[in-house]
């Protein structure tokens, strides 16, 4: 939305003259009734915790950790070997977690 910066701008006298039935028809034209969103449609998409998910196939293949990786011991996620940063009783940890 474009401002025109040289425009004469409101003192705190003017915004205090505005009438207050003035203010209430610029804010009900702005309110709608109207409900675009079905609460019962969104509720289909979501899962319960606890759902029974035993009938559910497992679409993506999961590997193991290839002979060049490692998990880091203090955010679990798999890495390159290059981003070991320490090694503290028997365990490994990446670089950004050492950082």
């Amino acid at each position: 939305m474009a401002t025109d910066y040289d425009a004469p701008r409101k003192t705190e006298e003017d915004v205090s003259e505005d009438s207050l039935e003035e203010l209430k028809t610029r804010q009900s034209g702005k309110q709608s009734s109207a409900v675009d969103v079905d609460e019962t449609d969104l509720a289909d998409g979501f899962e319960l915790p606890g759902a029974d998910l035993s009938g559910e196939e497992l679409l993506i293949q999961v590997m193991p950790a290839q002979a060049d990786e490692f998990t880091c011991f203090n955010c679990f996620l798999v890495k390159h070997r290059s981003q070991i940063a320490a090694e503290r009783g028997g365990h490994l940890y990446c670089t950004e977690c050492e950082s």
